[in-house]
């Protein structure tokens, strides 16, 4: 089966709709009045370059990559951190997928004519943000060109090769300790010209529960971790959720 049937009988399972996904973030506790969010996991082959490794999954190509963002390190949430495209609703969207969408083309500048949306999976509370984020799994049909539209919010728009993510020498867990409590989470390294960009909080949990569903998994080393390119004091482990404009 392809990775984009994979996907999209993943978006459609019971199971991962009612919540199971198998990730520490469906233990979040019930937000009251929590502010609607959205974000697009978008897959596909995004450009003409290849990772040079081969999963051990089958359906994972060479080519296949997942669209991210680095958010600006002047904002006051979440600076500095890659994200998926997305952020908080506005009245006149008309539900999630509409939001991740409109989110999407505004930070990243795609087309979303191209995009095939495969479905929206169970929504996830994130207490300090107080957001109801619910993931909208995408796959390019037709790609278009992607750029950080305002520098103000993004400064980084750019592929991330699964295969990539996937190579156990790129992942690890990010620590961290606020108030006397450890906070422990999925974390993967994307390296570029400039050096690399870490994954890790709401995205890098999305990820890896994803994996592990879709059985893309490869046995990886939980005890390593990985430091934080740039820690925000007083951070917690959901410090990496979508870049609310």
């Amino acid at each position: 089966m392809s990775a984009r049937a994979q996907l999209a009988a993943l978006a459609q399972d019971p199971a991962w709709a009612d919540g199971d996904l198998g990730s520490p973030l469906v233990d979040m506790p019930a937000i009251p009045d929590a502010r609607p969010a959205a974000v697009l996991v978008l897959f596909g082959v995004l450009d003409g370059l290849a990772s040079e490794r081969d999963a051990a999954a089958r359906a994972v190509s060479r080519d296949l990559d997942v669209l991210l963002l680095a958010r600006a390190t002047t904002l006051r949430a979440h600076p500095g951190q890659i994200a998926f495209p997305g952020g908080r609703a506005d009245p006149g969207d008309d539900g999630p997928v509409s939001t991740a969408l409109r989110e999407a083309r505004e930070e990243t500048g795609l087309d979303p004519a191209g995009v095939e949306v495969l479905g929206a999976l169970a929504q996830i509370p994130l207490l300090p943000s107080r957001y109801l984020v619910t993931p909208v799994l995408g796959w390019w049909r037709q790609p278009s060109p992607v750029r950080a539209v305002d520098a103000g919010e993004s400064v980084d728009v750019f592929r991330a090769p699964l295969a990539d993510l996937l190579d156990p020498a790129n992942r690890g867990s990010v620590v961290l300790r606020r108030q006397g409590l450890e906070h422990r989470g999925p974390a993967f390294l994307v390296n570029h010209p400039a050096g690399a960009h870490l994954v890790w909080g709401f995205t890098g949990a999305i990820l890896s529960a994803l994996f592990d569903r879709l059985g893309w998994t490869e046995p990886w080393d939980p005890s390593r971790r990985l430091a934080l390119l740039e820690a925000p004091e007083g951070s917690v482990a959901d410090d990496a959720a979508p870049a609310a404009s």
